[in-house]
């Protein structure tokens, strides 16, 4: 069981944990349950509640006693008794079941709707009846008081089959091509029927005609679709005689009032998928509506939303066990999904048990995920000399830092900063002396954190108290403000001037009030002098000044660029294997690259050692030079082109008297004379 706490709603998922394969023999079971301990603290609500591939569609009988529920493959339908908490009987099928819908207060007579247009009528010893209907039926309802089974399909006509006479009646008529759902009021047995060009047709049976058409296109939530867009209702479902909410293609839920056109409210799920499932919770006054990923639950009067349920597989229905919390999902997987919610409804009598489990697992405190880890950012790691650690298991990224395990961060702090409690030890002497010191006289009494920031403070409070006393008196002090007091109070929001943060921000702030303190100056001069001439002179000096502080920004962004460089020059450490016959200082020789560059002759010059050179040392005296020598035909040409060069320079004229000639000649432009 897993229990999800999203907007502080807890759901429980009695579905979740492990399962047996059905190939297994009891026996096997029985040994596995009791070797794995989480099969044995698994909750089994129903016995075998899952399908082999695929649940289509699950129901409760009128007298809550039983549950059925249909899927694939092999289509298949199975019947679970809740009094025995287990599998009561299980019926093969010939196609996959659509829709079925309970035609008595138990499993004994049921009506099924499958997707080869057939309708299969079962009894409680099997299947009574099969019969045809000429299009693909999407939906049915049945009217008990007529015993008429209405079937909606892809066709403008609504199929009536009177299960008392055993024939089909008139059907009934629509303006579309198509219907999509249909729903039947419990209390004036008023017929809904959703088309695919957004109307809902509704019929009333005494009459068999059509008495209204809710059109759900001519809304807001349409336009904002676009044009190309055109919802089709999807499901349809009646809380009451007048409440009626409608679920279209595009993921919005309206609300209606039957004597009303307009909706009364509208919910967009978020995901523009069609809603397959409405249900009315009336505990609380809510709305369960589904698509094929999430079921959310959202009050009715003002749609504000209570709670979701997103399992992470796609989802085909939904079934609310009436007047309890739990309800049961059939997905695109084997298990019929079972949740628990209490906080909206008690548990059934054939279940009673759940209560005393959750309120057992609310009583019980159980340990967050995250308490036994520490965020860490990459600055942090390098501070503590883990930074080599990114990319194990120790280390798990998220966001901009990673995780780490707090025993591990507590053994790194240790070892990182041995003198911690001394360093805490000094902090707690200070605060006692500073502590003994209040009692004492001050001039201007400033708190021991953030003292320049306080000083600041109080000098722009004073300035504010003289020039504008009635406006002193409504603006609050923040030293005095309880949201603000333990930024002078508290060590942890002390100002660090060191950091790179106050080194960008302080040449704006500092500029800031240098502006404010020339902008008072300015204005009481001008009060004293008023002439504009001075004023534009004052205004211009003003702007440049603002403007200044760029280049303090620039400076300080130099500057941290440069620290950083440094900072990383020093941690990039190098480690050289000394050579025989080499010293540690000689690695630190300026000049080593140059003596790499030498000749052998010239390092064997400035060898001491005589026996190296005369060649009775073990490594040798003996060198060999090669100098390439150029043909005749190359030193011939070189010549020839350097004699091509000396002709062309004794040969080549200047242009001056070319460009004198052209600047004497007059100049036209469109046959006019130009200067």
């Amino acid at each position: 069981m897993q229990v999800s706490n999203p907007n502080n709603v807890k759901i429980y998922n009695l579905s979740a944990g492990k399962s047996l394969p059905q190939w297994l023999s009891d026996r096997r079971k029985r040994s596995l349950q009791k070797q794995d301990v989480d099969l044995q603290r698994r909750i089994e609500l129903l016995q075998d509640f899952e399908m082999p591939t695929v649940s289509h569609c699950v129901r409760v009988t009128n007298d809550g006693q039983y549950i059925c529920a249909a899927g694939t493959y092999k289509p298949k339908v199975r019947c679970y008794d809740v009094s025995q908490m287990s599998l009561k009987f299980e019926r093969g099928l010939d196609s996959d079941v659509v829709k079925f819908q309970f035609l008595s207060d138990d499993y004994s007579k049921i009506v099924f709707l499958q997707n080869d247009r057939y309708i299969e009528l079962h009894s409680q010893n099997g299947r009574y009846y099969r019969l045809r209907i000429p299009k693909y039926g999407r939906d049915m309802a049945y009217h008990t008081a007529s015993c008429d089974l209405y079937v909606a399909g892809v066709s403008s006509e609504i199929y009536r089959l009177n299960l008392e006479q055993g024939r089909f009646l008139n059907p009934l008529s629509t303006n579309s091509s198509e219907v999509n759902c249909c729903e039947l009021n419990p209390v004036h047995h008023l017929l809904a029927c959703g088309t695919n060009t957004g109307h809902v047709e509704c019929f009333d049976p005494r009459v068999r005609s059509r008495v209204g058409i809710l059109d759900t296109v001519l809304h807001q939530h349409v336009e904002d679709l676009g044009a190309s867009v055109v919802p089709t209702v999807t499901a349809l479902k009646f809380r009451d005689a007048l409440t009626m909410a409608v679920g279209t293609s595009t993921g919005h839920v309206l609300l209606y009032d039957l004597r009303s056109d307009k909706p009364v409210l509208i919910k967009d799920h978020q995901y523009e998928l069609p809603i397959k499932s409405i249900e009315f919770h009336d505990s609380l006054d809510l709305v369960m509506s589904m698509d094929s990923k999430i079921l959310k639950l959202w009050n009715r009067n003002n749609g504000k939303a209570y709670t979701a349920i997103e399992p992470g597989t796609d989802l085909n229905d939904l079934c609310v066990v009436p007047g309890s919390g739990l309800l049961f999902m059939a997905t695109e997987a084997p298990k019929v999904l079972t949740y628990y919610i209490p906080s909206i409804g008690t548990a059934p009598k054939w279940c009673s048990f759940l209560d005393n489990l959750t309120e057992e697992l609310e009583e019980s405190s159980e340990t967050q995920v995250y308490d036994d880890y520490k965020f860490l950012t990459r600055r942090e790691l390098e501070d503590l000399g883990l930074s080599h650690l990114i990319g194990s298991n120790l280390l798990r990224a998220y966001m901009h830092g990673f995780f780490i395990d707090m025993r591990l961060y507590h053994k790194a702090k240790s070892i990182a900063e041995p003198f911690a409690y001394e360093k805490y030890r000094k902090n707690k002497i200070r605060e006692k002396i500073e502590e003994e010191r209040e009692n004492r006289v001050r001039l201007k009494k400033l708190p021991k954190v953030n003292p320049d920031f306080a000083r600041k403070l109080m000098e722009a409070k004073e300035e504010a108290a003289a020039g504008n006393k009635k406006k002193m008196k409504k603006t609050p002090d923040i030293m005095e403000d309880s949201r603000f007091s333990a930024m002078f109070k508290d060590t942890d929001f002390h100002i660090d001037t060191t950091s790179e943060e106050f080194r960008l921000l302080n040449p704006v702030v500092s500029k800031l009030d240098k502006s404010k303190k020339k902008k008072a100056v300015i204005e009481q001069q001008f009060d004293e002098i008023e002439k504009e001439d001075d004023h534009d002179s004052y205004d211009d000096s003003s702007s440049d000044d603002e403007h200044t502080w760029t280049q303090e920004v620039k400076k300080q962004h130099k500057l941290l660029r440069q620290e950083d460089r440094d900072r990383e020059r020093e941690k990039r450490l190098k480690f050289y294997e000394i050579k025989e016959g080499q010293s540690f200082k000689s690695l630190e020789d300026k000049n080593r690259k140059k003596e790499l560059k030498q000749t052998l002759a010239e390092r064997l010059e400035k060898v001491e050692d005589t026996t190296v050179v005369s060649g009775t040392g073990a490594f040798g005296n003996k060198e060999m030079t090669f100098k390439f020598k150029k043909s005749q035909k190359e030193l011939k040409r070189q010549e020839e082109y350097q004699a091509h060069r000396r002709e062309r320079k004794q040969v080549r004229r200047s242009a001056g008297e070319i460009t004198k000639e052209l600047k004497q000649k007059p100049k036209y432009w469109m046959g006019k004379r130009v200067k």
